[in-house]
């Protein structure tokens, strides 16, 4: 059995395997591929390339997200994601990023590049109100990391639970957040939702922490509020992406940027391994495969 993996680490921890022959390069002949676990960042050309694995029986992502692949999935192919490996990494982050803003950070740093001794108060976490949208495994994961901190958290998600919002609730709830976390994936439904309106219902210096898809926000709507400095936000992802030179999100005040690391963790990838040996013995054991996509997500 053919598996094209992304690396040589996910390839050294299938080895002894019986029955299976890993490949990190392009295999020549992709028909033969029977399972493929593609890397972080999405190759060209996906929809070609699934067209000629002909033998493809199973995608694994390294991935929470699959929006690169669900639309092109052939019949008969099982997708899993990879749920639960970046939590930690992620929720980090969006902890570490709304704190670096509330207490601005960025521009304490610019400071110290300077020699300006810029003493002034700042906002802080403790006392606010963080409203997590898209309240999953790695929502609940940063909940866990904000309970030293004394905040309130709301949380939302696609379908309402006991203590769990619904979407339908965001127009109430957005007004009385501090801090708004997107943890939303990538799908129809959330391209673009946080747009004018949405941006309009959040309070007056609230923070904007998107750790999900840069296509959940609508950048001109976002740099229209931040121009004025009446929000603030932490991206991790931005539209376009990767951000161009020159780009207005670049300067616009009050906003932070890392390039889409968030998950880019050494505790990231020894869970993406582990997950990938767990499903890889399960596929060959016949035993019901875990994180299978049968949504949008």
């Amino acid at each position: 059995m053919l598996i094209w993996v992304p690396s040589p680490a996910v390839a050294d921890v299938l080895a002894d395997l019986p029955r299976v022959e890993c490949t990190v390069d392009r295999p020549e002949r992709l028909a033969d591929v029977e399972v493929w676990v593609p890397p972080l960042i999405p190759v060209p050309d996906i929809p070609g390339l699934m067209r000629q694995m002909t033998g493809l029986r199973l995608v694994q992502t390294v991935t929470a997200g699959v929006e690169p692949y669900l639309p092109h999935l052939p019949e008969g192919v099982t997708l899993c994601n990879a749920r639960g490996v970046h939590d930690a990494g992620t929720a980090e982050w969006a902890v570490g990023a709304m704190i670096a803003v509330l207490r601005e950070f960025p521009g304490f740093a610019e400071a110290q590049r300077r020699g300006e001794w810029t003493y002034h108060h700042t906002g802080a976490l403790a006392d606010s109100t963080v409203l997590i949208v898209g309240y999953g495994s790695i929502g609940a994961a940063v909940e866990r990391r904000l309970a030293g901190f004394e905040v309130e958290v709301i949380r939302v998600a696609r379908t309402a639970r006991d203590g769990v919002h619904g979407l339908e609730d965001l127009p109430a709830l957005l007004p009385r957040a501090d801090v708004v976390v997107l943890l939303v994936p990538a799908t129809p439904a959330t391209a673009g939702m946080v747009d004018a309106a949405f941006l309009a219902a959040m309070k007056d210096g609230a923070v904007l922490v998107n750790a999900a898809r840069g296509g959940v926000v609508d950048t001109e709507a976002l740099l229209a509020e931040t121009k004025t400095g009446r929000l603030r936000a932490a991206l991790d992802v931005t539209d376009p992406e990767p951000l161009p030179p020159g780009h207005p999100l670049w300067n616009a005040p009050g906003v932070f940027i890392t390039p889409h690391v968030a998950g880019s963790t050494p505790a990231s990838q020894r869970r993406m391994l582990k997950l990938v040996r767990s499903q890889m013995l399960r596929y060959l054991a016949g035993e019901p495969l875990n994180n299978v996509i049968t949504d949008v997500y």
